[in-house]
């Protein structure tokens, strides 16, 4: 097979190296603009499963490698003139020149023909090649040549950064932030040989302008960085090496190949330099690569296996960069209001990737300081007592809103059972609900239930709109409070635009067949195009809400509960004012974001003037509508900030569902950023949703600060018992009803 590299950095050497050792009667040539030691950057890091792999591929390159990087185990954290350590992350830094010799050499000794300062803009390079491979970087010619083919995105991100070196020897990765009359400065550190460190410089770009660094020279960045480190570098020298200030571009294709043509490394594919490097990324895809032309005989399928099989490990790691450089982003949201524990903790944890559990086998001392912190904080918030050591898992810590106090910090997420005969719950309810309740969860909250009767999603909705719904509710509450140490909320809503629909198991969203109620919504739009057109409210009919909340909040009173949530999320009626893409009214309720609120916080209000002053009220919310045009971020903090003024003790974050064409970015703990950002930005308690799944989940999040409580639907169909469960396998003894006294005894097996 004939091979032409174009572009010599990493990915297109290594990739060299492992085909000519796959097969020596390879041809194998590499094109590469710069002289060999020419190179931008100053060292790169690998983590240990990288070497591993690596270790894997060509013992060789991984021997070479070996002995030339700078291996640690600590992340140093300075803030607030604090140093902060965690240990046993298992890096190594290496020089990028000195990587770059070990693979130009290996390439020499196996045959490689390796042609340096060759720019390459003719097709004709390559032409008669089996094979081509576009490593040729972020910029990449061969890509921006066939780009109707690979239809590249770049994304030039907000912040600015440089890159420099020292020949300070950071004993760990080292994270700084350090604050001058400019702003907040962001440092990424890593020692790559004996007497070298990278020195990597971070700032928003309206701290990076008003520091002059937008006109600065180089030898003037450098100037700037020696002042402002002084102590931190003591007296060690700043280098240069095209240490240019720039945004960092984050690149995705819709295709990785055409043709014969593939691509490799940067020109596929770039994740932030603050969770991996991209090196790392482009030799683990010279690796993914020649192992599928391997097991394909012809370069059209191979091509095609490689980007099955390497495009979804990509698209994760980026996930996980995208979240890291977003929490790099607005670090002035973090800096000042976490202490330095949980700042650390959120810190190590941004890309969500990295867990409690996660951080607690790698550094127990670590993660029992956190602990600890939480532990006293949870203890003076809640006014119970909570045992210092060893301190319980953070989702094992009370919180209190109001006179309201939860054991610990999982909640039973709303979730329509469908089962309700004109709105009253019933057996199924009260076996739903009190099993979880029996199952060891903080806050149970009943499914969305219903004002009135035309004001419910299905037929099968609860409510609280009848005076038996008052006795029927109030079974279930003192059950729960009789039988466990669960308290109970009561979810309170219309369902607007999206009633008089089937049952989940029917068509989710879908009008009813027969037998349709009339809707009412901010505006006269129908959620599918085949679904029934509401009628704008008037103020009547505004007037008419508002009463049925507030009267459905008495009889709330009446039943017991311990905590109202308002619903104001998921395209429903309330969340029907509050978003643009379904309030197209002309009047005062529409338009800006305060006239948009104006309707549900008259709603909240009247709720409020109703509920007990010593008993807490919640809202969920839609953070964004997952839309162009919607709702954004933004607006959710501000919403948030306003439910505060009017008595909200919590807000639960969720997203999305207002339109049916929503465009939602799922994945892990998808929905946590928009609750960090509330939590902070508004300084009001949250609740985060959104594939919470895990203890590791829960006790990554409480103890980050991303929210206070985590809500799960899913969890707990799956398990009643889960909070139980999570409390066995952490080593915590919840109390259990005397009928399951016996359960002590009892050791579950796999087998």
């Amino acid at each position: 097979m004939k091979i032409v590299s174009v572009g010599g950095g990493p990915a297109g050497l290594y990739f060299a190296i492992l085909m000519k050792k796959a097969d020596p009667a390879h041809e194998i040539t590499v094109l590469e603009r710069n002289r060999p030691d020419d190179t931008f950057g100053f060292g790169v890091v690998f983590s240990d499963a990288t070497l591993d792999n690596f270790r894997e591929a060509d013992p060789e390159t991984h021997a070479a490698i070996t002995q030339a990087f700078a291996h640690w185990d600590d992340i140093d954290i300075h803030y607030q003139d604090q140093v902060l350590t965690s240990t046993g992350h298992g890096f190594s830094g290496m020089s990028r020149q000195a990587l770059l010799d070990i693979l130009q050499a290996r390439a020499k000794d196996l045959g490689v023909v390796l042609q340096f300062s060759s720019e390459v803009t003719d097709p004709a390079a390559w032409a008669g090649a089996d094979l081509v491979l576009a490593a040729d970087g972020v910029n990449s010619a061969l890509r921006l040549r066939y780009a109707a083919h690979f239809q590249p995105a770049i994304d030039w991100r907000r912040n600015r950064f440089v890159w420099l070196g020292t020949t300070f020897p950071f004993p760990a990765f080292t994270f700084m932030f350090k604050e001058s009359e400019h702003g907040l400065w962001r440092v990424h550190a890593y020692r790559y040989d004996a007497r070298s460190s990278t020195f990597i410089l971070e700032a928003t770009e309206a701290t990076w302008r008003r520091a002059g660094l937008d006109e600065a020279s180089e030898d003037e960045t450098v100037a700037f960085v020696a002042r402002l480190f002084a102590r931190e570098l003591d007296g060690h020298p700043v280098l240069k090496n095209r240490s240019l200030w720039r945004s960092f571009p984050t690149v995705r294709n819709g295709r990785w190949h055409h043709d014969n043509i593939v691509l490799v490394g940067d020109a596929a594919h770039t994740a932030h330099f603050s969770i991996g490097s991209g090196t790392k990324l482009a030799m683990e895809d010279a690796i993914a690569l020649c192992r599928a032309l391997g097991e394909h005989r012809d370069v059209t399928p191979a091509l095609a296996a490689y980007e099955a099989e390497r495009r979804p490990q990509v698209e994760t790691l980026q996930r996980a960069a995208q979240t890291s450089l977003e929490w790099f982003e607005h670090t002035e949201r973090y800096h000042g209001r976490l202490e330095p524990a949980q700042f650390a903790f959120s810190l190590l944890t941004r890309s969500l990737r990295v867990t409690h559990e996660n951080l607690k086998a790698r550094d127990a001392k670590f993660v029992a300081t956190v602990d600890g912190w939480l532990a006293d904080k949870a203890s003076r918030q809640s006014g119970v007592a909570v045992p210092a050591a060893p301190p319980p898992p953070p989702m094992f810590t009370p919180f209190r809103l109001r006179e309201l106090v939860l054991s610990n910090r999982v909640v039973v997420s709303p979730m329509c059972q469908y089962s309700a005969e004109d709105g009253t719950p019933g057996d199924w309810h009260l076996v739903h609900l009190g099993s979880r309740a029996v199952g060891g969860a903080g806050l149970v909250m009943t499914e969305m239930t219903d004002v009135s009767r035309e004001g419910r999603i299905s037929p099968g909705c609860t409510g609280m709109y009848k005076p038996e719904h008052v006795t029927a509710w109030k079974r279930i509450v003192d059950f729960v409070h009789a039988t466990s140490a669960a308290k109970i909320g009561l979810q309170l809503a219309h369902a607007g635009r999206k009633g008089s629909t089937r049952r989940l198991w029917e068509g989710i969203d879908e009008p009813l067949p027969e037998g349709n109620w009339p809707l009412i919504s901010a505006s006269p739009l129908p959620y599918f195009s085949h679904s029934q057109t509401p009628r704008e409210m008037d103020r009547r009919d505004m007037d008419g809400v508002r009463d049925a909340f507030a009267r459905a909040a008495g009889m709330a009173v009446r039943a017991g509960f311990d905590l109202i949530e308002l619903h104001f999320a998921h395209g429903y009626l309330l969340a029907s004012f509050i978003s643009p893409l379904t309030n197209q009214r002309k009047d005062a309720y529409g338009g800006s974001l305060a006239n948009r609120l104006r309707f549900p916080l008259e709603v909240f209000d009247a709720v409020r003037a109703v509920w007990p002053a010593s008993k807490p009220m919640s809202v969920r919310i839609s953070a964004t509508d997952w839309k162009e045009s919607g709702l954004e971020p933004a607006e959710a903090v501000q919403l948030a900030r306003e439910l505060k003024a009017h008595g909200c003790d919590i807000v639960d974050v969720s997203a999305g569902n207002t339109v049916a064409d929503q465009e939602p970015a799922h994945g892990r703990l998808f929905q946590t950023p928009f609750s960090d950002r509330i939590r902070l930005e508004a300084d009001i308690p949250t609740m985060t949703v959104g594939a919470v799944a895990s203890y590791a989940d829960v006790n990554s999040i409480i103890a980050a600060g991303r929210a206070d409580l985590c809500v799960l639907a899913r969890a707990h169909l799956y398990d009643p018992y889960w909070t139980r469960h999570a409390a066995q396998e952490q080593g915590i003894e919840l109390p259990w009803p005397p009928q399951y006294v016996s359960v002590k005894t009892f050791t579950p097996r796999d087998r």
